[in-house]
């Protein structure tokens, strides 16, 4: 059964291909371009299937990137064709004209999200906890650093984060594309050690770190980053406040929230967990604060209509009951480097006592 479905799934992506193609093949002939048909469909569909070609052996590599960029191209390339072809169809403007209209609409919006994309923001959200003195916490998620999301972005990071001086970073997940390979050749490392706070810098594992394979080298690595993963375990930082830190649902055999409970509730609980599938559990056990990443807003609309049907929170602040709940669309993005209807974003938690 699930090799007929992969095969119906690969029907039907190359239908959707094809049906791409033959729109711009035919807005290239209207201008006298003629490709040979051998040539035209095999670069096409090596650079659709390179997203999963580039992950065959290392030299295919680029075709990874390309097919990164291919995504983007088959979400808004196949709306624009069926609009294309509706007024085609419906009125006397040309094939010509109506290509180049489509060809313009589709290059702002590339423009427009890598911008949104490559340009984060910084969001702000002040709460009231049952602490001593105020914390100011920088949470950052779903990085995915490899070869898009690089050094340079990372660095972005870095700088924003260092600007508020927090007494602790935490990172939700997601910290690198699958493979730690590439974090480790571009020295990603050097620059996420310079991120600077009170208490120190803390992550968890999010689903790509399980695709990849490779937890024990990410460990290590962050390690030498000087940040620490979380792997189902609970911690008293700086006298302050608890920090958990769950393994993601990916990994099946994680233990319950419940396991991870501090035996004393003398200090605020933060909990960290990847992917937002479950706001009730921790809302029941007390946790003070709930953060979590996974969702991107669904990174390119309208694919958070899907998210917002898929999590109770697929983005932004809640409080349930009394647990403060967070999810970022995160900071970098996967596949291609474009966001539209989302932003790249850094969050600063102000957390004050409740008395002020």
């Amino acid at each position: 059964m699930p090799i007929l479905i992969g095969i119906i799934v690969v029907i039907i992506y190359s239908a959707i291909t094809f049906y791409i193609g033959w729109n711009i093949n035919a807005w290239l002939v209207s201008w006298s371009v003629h490709i040979p048909n051998l040539l035209f469909w095999s670069l096409l569909f090596a650079v659709s299937f390179g997203f999963v070609l580039g992950r065959l052996h290392e030299w295919l590599r680029p075709l990874s990137v390309i097919g990164s960029y291919w995504m983007f191209v088959l979400q808004y390339g196949i709306a624009l064709s069926v609009i294309a072809n509706l007024f085609v169809f419906f009125t006397p403007l040309s094939v010509r004209l109506v290509g180049s209209v489509a060809l313009l609409l589709f290059i702002m919006l590339f423009i427009i999200g890598s911008y949104n994309a490559y340009s984060p923001v910084v969001r702000e959200l002040t709460i009231n906890m049952d602490i001593d003195e105020p914390m100011t916490v920088v949470v950052g998620s779903d990085f995915h650093l490899g070869v898009l999301s690089d050094k340079g972005h990372l660095q972005k990071f870095v700088d924003l984060s260092n600007e508020y001086n927090p007494d602790v970073v935490l990172l939700v997940g997601d910290l690198v594309d699958d493979d730690p390979l590439w974090f480790v050749e571009k020295g990603m490392g050097e620059v996420m050690s310079q991120l600077k706070s009170t208490y120190g810098v803390y992550g968890v594992l999010g689903n790509h770190e399980y695709y990849g394979k490779k937890i024990p080298l990410l460990v290590e690595e962050m390690k030498q980053a000087n940040v620490k993963i979380l792997l189902d375990e609970t911690i008293l930082v700086g006298e302050r406040f608890y920090l958990t830190g769950q393994e993601d649902i990916t990994n099946k055999n994680r233990l319950g929230l419940e396991q991870l409970a501090p035996e004393q509730k003398d200090f605020p609980w933060i909990v960290m967990n990847h992917t937002p599938n479950d706001l009730q559990t921790p809302a029941n056990a007390g946790v003070d604060l709930h953060l979590s990443g996974h969702t991107h807003l669904g990174q390119m609309w309208p694919n958070h209509l899907i998210t917002g049907k898929m999590f109770e929170v697929d983005y932004g602040y809640k409080k349930k009951d009394d647990m403060h709940t967070l999810v970022s669309s995160g900071f970098g993005f996967w596949g291609p480097p474009t966001r539209i209807g989302s932003r790249s974003e850094m969050w600063v938690v102000h957390i004050k006592s409740d008395g002020q």
